[in-house]
């Protein structure tokens, strides 16, 4: 089977489509068919290495100090059961699931991934019928970061939120679950992506070019940021006194509850990932140059197999 590979760190040229065995299930996991994936900024900093200060020498640690432990990258995907282990009673064969595939020794830059039913290692849930195999692929990481995080900020409804980075994988899920508990959500983003974030539910967008957000008179029971680019001593300036301040820099562990809300979220018509663009898996070293621009719009999409 077709997979990628990186083999040392660096920049998108280390990716290298190769081929390898195909896995088998074991008795208590499924063989998933993976039909997309996605380059999230968990992949693009794994590939490079590219942490701050003393979280590099960390990671380097865990995930290899000389060379990726874990050469196969990939955080999320999108597929179809291909087989279980004859232990599985929670799937069968044809069903179209999602998932992550975290703590487990091969990432979703692969055409078949065995995962274990039991959990404790990844993620899996029916694909919400709402979705597209391409849509529901980028469901998991972004929308269960944010879900984590807002549920962890104790939102609840009604409340005024600002979202710093909305136009990210996390903002663009984080706008819409705040609006399915009917938040009034002021968008922070650059303003050729004021648009879109409107278009996600967004009620108010600041460019964050051309104005400071800190200076505004509106208090915000939660500021998220979104994209791990502001602080805490700068929110707190329109932070209400009970108001909370989140970001993607604290340590998240969403869970398998979390996937479900998601998809149930996604199935009663109040959560669509946002789709930026769609490269082929040969195309994997264009996908990672043009997510490592830092212009990408809610989700960059791999598509491992035609559906």
């Amino acid at each position: 089977m077709k997979a990628v590979t990186h083999k040392k760190y660096g920049p998108p040229s280390v990716l290298n489509l190769v081929d390898i065995e195909k896995p088998m299930p074991k008795s208590n996991e499924v063989l998933v068919k993976i039909l997309a994936t996605t380059v999230t900024s968990g992949d693009a900093r794994l590939r490079s290495s590219d942490f701050p200060g003393i979280a590099w020498l960390f990671v380097r640690l865990i995930y290899g100090l000389f060379k990726p432990k874990k050469e196969i990258l990939g955080h999320e995907f999108s597929g179809i059961i291909e087989a279980v282990g004859q232990d599985v009673t929670k799937f069968k064969v044809g069903d179209e699931v999602v998932g992550t595939p975290t703590m487990l020794p091969t990432g979703s830059y692969v055409e078949y991934l065995c995962i274990p039913e039991n959990r404790k290692k990844g993620v899996l849930a029916l694909k919400p019928k709402t979705l597209d195999f391409n849509q529901a692929a980028a469901l998991p990481v972004g929308g269960m970061t944010a879900l984590f995080l807002l549920q962890k900020a104790k939102l609840s409804k009604g409340q005024d939120i600002l979202i710093y980075g909305a136009s990210g994988s996390v903002g663009s899920h984080a706008i819409q679950i705040a609006k399915a508990n009917d938040a009034k959500v002021t968008a922070v983003c650059s303003i050729s992506n004021f648009d879109m974030v409107k278009s996600l539910g967004a009620d108010t967008s600041i460019d964050y070019k051309s104005q400071d957000y800190s200076l505004l008179d509106q208090k915000f029971d939660i500021v998220f940021d979104a994209v791990g680019k502001t602080t805490k001593s700068k929110a707190v300036n329109i932070l209400k006194n009970d108001g909370r301040f989140i970001t993607v820099e604290a340590l998240t562990n969403p869970r398998q509850e979390h996937m479900e809300e998601l998809c149930q979220l996604a199935d009663d018509g109040k959560l669509k990932p946002f789709i930026d663009k769609i490269f082929p898996m040969s195309d994997i070293v264009e996908a990672h140059e043009y997510a490592d621009k830092g212009r990408k719009r809610g989700n960059v999409l791999i598509e491992v197999a035609k559906h």
